[in-house]
């Protein structure tokens, strides 16, 4: 490697505008510039010339690419895994990890072309990480702090539509919250009711003598528990109250709270501390800036008379994503929310179906989904991937409890396409012979595939181990995850053939521009943020799932779970977690456009139509998904 030497003078204002066109230099304090602009020399690259190397030790130089094109090639022993070489641009810095580790770079990065890099010494990288918290903020947290800087860009974008924010990620303590109005158990209604009119508020606490919540007293309890039964008026609100309310800690997130409501559909939740009643919020104070709250939308699908009341509500699923986009709303948090309602939608679409053909058939079932909802990550785009898992009643066999079922898991297939969920063109639905079977048929077809690892078993492995019981009984699906949980994580020869498949599905890196784009026609020359983007991460953090036995379906808490077993490092999974989180943004971003133009939803998106900034931490983000599957190629020795 060529050592850096003074080859021009970086004073000029021509450096210092180049420096601050790029994070982090574009948000450090002018005096923290100018101590970077006085320590970078420019040193100059030639063709094919080694700019880092593993073999030279531990990192010395801190590099700013500012002409030119640089590419690193991974170390791996297999050079037939594709998109083993990826490129840095001007503005991009390295080797940033290890500097602040002190160790040797994992990989050789060559100039392609003549290269220009700004170099600062290891001594004065460290002293500015010192001086300034920006500059060090970055080198910690490259991609979240990326990642913050575009979700408030994107945030910004959504507000000016919406209105002002009023943010879910913020805990409770946070928030502004009701002064609770409280009585003891033994006060009579009326005087409740004189309380609650004097304070103009919808529902009074009530507590025990240590000021623990041990009721709460609503309008609705004042129709369903005083008038309707005629209770007198002088009775104590402790034989009409709602006992037990719920309750979160100050420490609780507003999200969870608004989560909380929709799954009790309440509208109220008390907040204590140490046990103890602080303070009542409500959905409106959650959700003050929404056209579409999700307390009320959840609570209208649960309601719905039928399939095509519950149509006509699911259409304002995507005006309620574009409100949590401008709350600041975890993208994780979102698809949650998106999988929520879509639940709702199917257990309300199974019981009108139900209510239509006679009530419930004779053989007992649980409805399963596969794939995103039953990981839950679904986004705006999305189809059904549905089964059922079912209990053949004395004296039936399987064939007959099929024959039973099978109409009726047809008309609710129906019905869920008539509300938005087109139907899966692979055949993956209850109304299919194949994905509706009993506890001992699924045991026997996933012990085929783990068995014998064929192409289509791989596949299908993908898709179907994602599963999870969306209505009816939970335990019989609990049961068979258990029994898959056993069964894969003894087979290392059926995972590794789902590594290797897994593997084959590589980031759209490009070698000599940005990303390697696919696509036809009007999609030509574009990415796939589904199976290019969101895929490696999944099919990574499924097969560490099954390998370690964590019991879960969601991708996140799969790759949590794993670094919980001891398999993988925390700060790496806290990458790789923002790294999945970004690109799943985008493709809700995407998604949520297309929604609002009336087009098409498609998982491509045009980089060339994004900005720099999101370029930049989509690149970043595929390089956290090679990092994966390099991982993960090592783990099975691939």
């Amino acid at each position: 490697m060529t050592e850096p030497v003074q080859d021009e003078t970086t004073e000029d204002q021509g450096v210092r505008e180049f420096l601050l066109r790029h994070p982090p230099y574009d948000r450090m304090r002018r005096e923290h510039v100018d101590f970077l602009l006085a320590h970078l020399r420019a040193i100059r690259f030639a063709d094919g010339e080694a700019v880092t190397d593993p073999a030279a030790g531990p990192a010395e130089w801190f590099y700013i690419l500012q002409e030119g094109l640089i590419v690193g090639e991974d170390q791996g022993e297999d050079e037939s895994i594709d998109g083993n070489a990826w490129e840095l641009v001007p503005g991009e810095c390295f080797p940033i990890g290890a500097l602040v580790n002190g160790r040797p770079v994992r990989n050789v990065q060559r100039a392609v072309g003549e290269v220009v890099c700004l170099a600062m010494p290891r001594a004065a990288f460290d002293a500015l990480r010192e001086l300034s918290p920006g500059f060090n903020e970055y080198c910690a947290n490259r991609l979240s702090g990326l990642l913050e800087r575009v979700k408030r860009q994107v945030q910004a974008e959504a507000v000016r539509d919406l209105g002002e924010d009023s943010s879910l990620n913020l805990p409770l303590a946070e928030k502004t919250l009701k002064a609770p109005l409280t009585a003891g158990p033994e006060t009579p209604v009326i005087e409740v009711l004189r309380g609650m009119s004097a304070a103009k508020v919808g529902s009074m606490v009530i507590v025990d003598a240590e000021a623990r919540p041990i009721g709460i007293f609503t309008l609705k309890d004042l129709m369903n528990r005083v008038a309707l039964p005629g209770v007198a008026l002088d009775a104590p609100i402790g034989q009409v109250m709602t006992p037990d309310p719920i309750s979160m800690p100050r420490s609780a997130f507003a999200f969870e709270a608004a989560m909380q409501m929709a799954q009790a559909g309440i509208q109220h939740l008390v907040v204590v501390e140490d046990g103890r009643l602080v303070g009542v919020i409500s959905e409106r104070d959650l959700f003050s800036m929404q056209r579409v709250g999700l307390v009320n939308l959840s609570k209208s699908i649960t309601a719905a008379g039928s399939v095509a009341e519950v149509a006509a509500r699911s259409g304002d699923i995507h005006l309620l994503v574009a409100q949590m986009v401008a709350q600041g709303v975890k993208v994780g948090q979102i698809t949650q929310i998106i999988t929520l309602l879509n639940d709702q939608i199917v257990e309300r679409v199974i019981a009108i179906v139900l209510e239509e053909t006679g009530g419930a058939p004779e053989a007992p079932f649980s409805w399963l989904a596969f794939g995103s909802e039953g990981r839950q990550e679904q986004t705006l785009k999305t189809d059904q991937d549905n089964g059922i898992l079912f209990e053949a009643p004395a004296g039936m066999d399987p064939e007959a409890a099929r024959a039973l079922l099978m109409p009726i898991a047809e008309r609710i297939n129906l019905a869920l396409a008539q509300c938005g969920f087109p139907l899966c063109t692979g055949g993956i639905m209850a109304m299919n012979a194949e994905c509706c079977l009993s506890a001992e048929e699924w045991r026997a077809r996933f012990a085929r595939w783990i068995d014998q690892g064929t192409p289509e078993h791989l596949l299908k492995s993908t898709i179907f181990f994602d599963f999870r019981t969306i209505w009816g009984p939970k335990a019989p699906a609990a049961a068979l995850r258990d029994w898959l949980m056993e069964r894969a994580s003894a087979n290392s020869r059926f995972r590794k053939q789902m590594a290797a498949n897994a593997l084959q599905n590589t980031p759209p890196l490009g070698l000599f521009r940005d990303f390697r784009l696919s696509g036809k026609g009007e999609e030509s020359n574009t990415l796939d943020l589904k199976l290019n983007g969101v895929a490696p991460f999944i099919d990574a953090a499924r097969i560490l799932a099954l390998a370690h036995r964590v019991p879960v379906t969601n991708t996140v808490e799969r790759l949590t779970g794993a670094a919980a077993a001891g398999a993988l490092d925390a700060g790496d999974v806290a990458a790789w977690t923002d790294a999945y989180d970004y690109i799943r943004l985008l493709r809700m971003r995407t998604n949520d456009e297309q929604a609002a133009a009336g087009s098409a939803l498609t998982n491509r998106i045009d980089p060339a139509k994004l900005n720099d900034l999101d370029r930049r931490i989509l690149k970043e983000a595929f390089r956290e998904a090679k990092r994966l599957q390099t991982k993960l190629a090592l783990d099975y020795q691939l």
